[in-house]
């Protein structure tokens, strides 16, 4: 098959989750059916590539576009049909567009993938712009799609929920763990190199990754914090602290006037982005991984932290019920003082640490990449044969 990805996202400084799911399907796909033709298409080509460095296929052509930026491209063709196929003209059998949109007039069979509908069910959350850009084109990106991708049985319930689609359109592929990184077997002198690149060498802590913005939850997570501290550590020598890890995202000012409302400047830590090489290691570190979302279509370092064998603590909703099960501490996102206790239990209990580590490990056993892209390629299979 000749196949294109759109990999827009892989060209930012700091990847997301969508940049992270495109690379590890990508990187799978190709190693496992490396006779196919590959395309990688994107817009801004004097741009730097972020992902996909080590992989080694010859069928493997890049393909730049110099004249317009991705961006501009993005909000020109949601008002006026410029055809992609312009840009980008190769013949192909499929063209995958991993974060949302695709574009007007492109060759061949479309996928998209939609990772969650929080545009819609948590708007104040979402950053305006980006908001209004997918409530513009969504309905356009579904209708030209063959095949939508999600990463959850929940995002594919609440895609129906909001859009009348042929449930047979839509695919549910759960993301996977990359486990040559995300493991529990990282050595004591590793962790604390890393602790100590992030000045909290010889600290236990509590730990946060992901985006700073509203839908996180996390303005309620440093009040937990600041209830645990007062109820449950007074007499407490080792006092762990709550380190917050990941970019700034939107709408995130107010995270950092909790802390100062709260007088946890010393106690809160923000290390901001953390690079591929260290997250895992921050990970296996922690005592308690810290996800009380919000809002999720899937939740993917809440699995990276339950390989790395690393208790987790997360909100009760039901894309994170879905993929936690029974192997972490579930909470209600909205009550303070249930996230609070919750990393009391988690914190002060041994055995049952214990339990949701090997809960976790057997859980993550059933969520990989390789078994994720094997189905995504059987999607492409069954769209070149309904031709």
């Amino acid at each position: 098959m000749k196949i294109a990805f759109d990999i827009q996202p892989l060209i930012s400084k700091l990847k997301s989750g969508v940049a992270y799911h495109e690379e590890e399907l990508i990187k799978n796909l190709i190693t496992q059916y490396p006779e196919n033709q590959y395309y990688f298409e994107l817009f801004d080509g004097k741009n730097r590539i972020k992902g996909l460095k080590n992989t080694k296929c010859k069928n493997i052509k890049i393909r730049k576009c110099k004249w317009f930026s991705g961006r501009l491209y993005r909000f020109l063709s949601s008002f006026i049909p410029i055809p992609y196929s312009c840009f980008f003209p190769e013949e192909r059998e499929i063209t995958h567009f991993f974060n949302y949109y695709i574009p007007p007039f492109v060759k061949g069979k479309k996928v998209v993938t939609i990772h969650d509908m929080a545009f819609r069910v948590c708007p104040e959350t979402v950053r305006k712009k980006t908001r209004l850009f997918l409530r513009l084109c969504i309905k356009k990106s579904i209708k030209r799609a063959d095949r939508i991708i999600t990463v959850s049985e929940f995002s594919k319930q609440e895609i129906l929920r909001f859009y009348q689609i042929a449930e047979e359109k839509i695919i549910v592929i759960p993301n996977g763990v990359d486990f040559t990184r995300f493991h529990s077997n990282f050595k004591k002198d590793r962790i604390e190199k890393v602790k100590q690149n992030y000045k909290i060498a010889g600290k236990e802590y509590f730990l946060f990754l992901g985006n700073l913005e509203p839908r996180k939850n996390l303005v309620r997570l440093i009040q937990a914090y600041k209830i645990f501290l007062q109820q449950y550590c007074r007499n407490q020598n080792n006092i762990p602290l709550l380190v917050i890890a990941g970019g700034k995202g939107w709408m995130y000012q107010e995270i950092f006037k909790e802390v100062k409302r709260s007088n946890l400047e010393e106690r809160v830590i923000f290390i901001g982005y953390v690079s591929d090489r260290e997250i895992a290691a921050l990970m296996a570190g922690a005592q308690i991984f810290c996800f009380p979302s919000l809002y999720e279509g899937f939740g993917m370092p809440v699995l990276e932290a339950m390989a790395c064998g690393t208790p987790v603590l997360v909100s009760d909703i039901p894309a994170l019920k879905e993929i936690v099960g029974d192997a972490g501490k579930r909470v209600n996102a909205l009550s303070v003082i249930e996230i609070a206790k919750g990393m009391r239990e988690l914190y002060f209990s041994k055995e049952l640490q214990s339990i949701f580590y090997e809960r976790g490990k057997e859980r993550v056993s059933y969520f990989s990449w390789e078994t994720a892209s094997k189905k995504l390629y059987q999607v492409y299979q069954e769209l070149k044969e309904s031709r």
